[in-house]
């Protein structure tokens, strides 16, 4: 019971002590670039897509297979259970021996295979279509880890403006406390000041539930260990300059968008099934060679072995010449698809012209809103200013004090959200036009150079 105790006693100070060396560690700070380059190598999504272009051009290696010599063992055995009769001149005579065995050798080629060489068209279209897939992944988790921390900065701004202006509701009631005490103030006054910097002790509390909510959904998509501690090393402020940069350099082509490349591979590969289909009329042509050993014997299967070598090579020529219409609707139906996929083509280039024109108003009026916004923290900081020197001199009222203080902090506010709201909306313009710099992050762009 003692030895329990003890074990009990020595597991929470083992736990106790690997909390506390948690607690103390430092957190890893990290930029916007970092936790992109480390989500794209780390996340199991992004491995998983990795894995099944692999997998397809080992698919490809297998059909490749079927074009090089096919060679076999073969072994039989038979027993004869009653002998065949021949009658002559009215005699009758039993023919064969009681065992039969055969081991040997059978090779095949196949020479003129047209379905089989168009099927390796195919496979390169899969490997295209897979790696265009991945691709697509990666652009997808790009968005989402820059939305992740967007909103994480914003998540941190945002409480780094109530604490201030938590602490001038603290200085304030500390000085009406003060003035209270001497005579010169109303307790109601008084009052108000301290209701006013306790009613924002929630949101403070409220902002840090938000940050550690997106800093664990940040590492998730970083593949990154939640009890590691991250901490953004940048602001939203460190990316105002580069916002009319980007506004300024926008290309709205679609000819990186990923959905559309896919359908293009898609409609590819039914080009390249339709051409197989057409290849199943024509004959295929394949050469045959065996090598064997024959033994015949009574009695034993063990014993008395007499073996006997024959060879043989041939070519073997299939041709279906009718097959009940099978082949002729089958062709049918790949045209019918393969003309399905132009006018599926036509009607997403439209869909996503309206989300690149959506995003691109969006992004507009979030500039004039940030600039608007700016002007508005300057008046509301300039305000705020002269009522503090007014009230210090004892002529600002608390109702004027707190209109100041609530315009300043729901102006700064507004400021970050405005900013937040571009950068999201240049990053889902960037996903719509699939033109995320992926090479910036180590990841070669394997499709161009696969379709070059």
């Amino acid at each position: 019971m003692y030895l329990n105790k003890f074990i009990k006693i020595a597991l929470m100070a083992v736990v106790f002590s690997t909390t506390s060396i948690a607690a103390n560690a430092e957190a890893l700070n990290v930029t916007l670039d970092e936790c992109i380059r480390i989500a794209l190598s780390d996340n199991p999504s992004i491995i998983v897509a990795d894995m099944e272009i692999q997998r397809v051009d080992y698919s490809k290696k297998e059909i490749l297979g079927q074009l090089f010599p096919q060679v076999n063992f073969t072994a039989n055995y038979s027993r004869t259970l009653a002998k065949q009769t021949m009658v002559m001149m009215d005699q009758e005579f039993k023919v064969g021996t009681d065992n039969q065995h055969s081991v040997g050798f059978q090779g095949s080629l196949p020479i003129i295979v047209p379905t089989l060489w168009k099927s390796i068209k195919l496979s390169d279209n899969q490997i295209l279509q897979n790696i265009e897939k991945a691709r697509s992944s990666r652009l997808s988790l790009v968005n989402q880890v820059k939305n992740a921390y967007y909103a994480l900065l914003l998540a941190r701004d945002s409480k780094r403006v109530i604490e201030a202006n938590h602490q001038t509701a603290l200085l304030t009631a500390e000085i009406f406390q003060k003035q209270y005490e001497i005579g010169v103030a109303s307790e109601y006054d008084m009052t108000r000041a301290r209701v006013a910097a306790t009613t924002l002790e929630p949101s403070i509390l409220d902002a840090q539930n938000s940050i550690d909510a997106l800093k664990l959904q940040l590492k998730v998509l970083m593949g990154m260990d939640v009890n590691v501690d991250i901490e953004p090393s940048e602001t939203l402020d460190s990316y105002k300059a580069m916002m009319y940069d980007y506004a300024m350099s926008i290309d709205t082509s679609l000819v990186n968008n990923t959905n559309v490349r896919q359908l293009d591979l898609q409609t590819e590969y039914l080009q390249q099934a339709l051409k197989v289909q057409k290849m199943s009329w024509l004959p295929t042509l394949s050469g045959t060679i065996n090598y064997m050993w024959n033994s015949m014997n009574n009695g034993s299967p063990f014993k008395n072995f007499n073996w006997n070598p024959y060879s043989q090579a041939g070519l073997a020529l299939s041709w279906n010449l009718f097959s009940g219409g099978q082949r002729y609707y089958k062709q049918k139906q790949a045209e019918i698809a393969v003309r399905e996929m132009k006018w599926q083509r036509e009607n997403l280039t439209r869909g996503l012209s309206a989300q690149v024109q959506t995003q691109l108003n969006s992004i507009k009026s979030n500039l004039k809103q940030i600039e608007s916004n700016a002007a508005s923290v300057a008046l509301a900081e300039k305000s705020d200013n002269i009522m503090q020197e007014s009230f210090k001199l004892g002529v600002g009222t608390f109702l004027q004090i707190q209109d100041t203080q609530n315009a300043l902090l729901g102006a700064r506010l507004s400021y970050y959200q405005a900013i937040y709201n571009l950068l999201v909306s240049q990053s889902d313009l960037e996903l719509v036009l699939g033109n995320a710099p992926l090479e910036k992050y180590g990841v070669s762009n394997e499709i161009n150079n696969k379709q070059k």
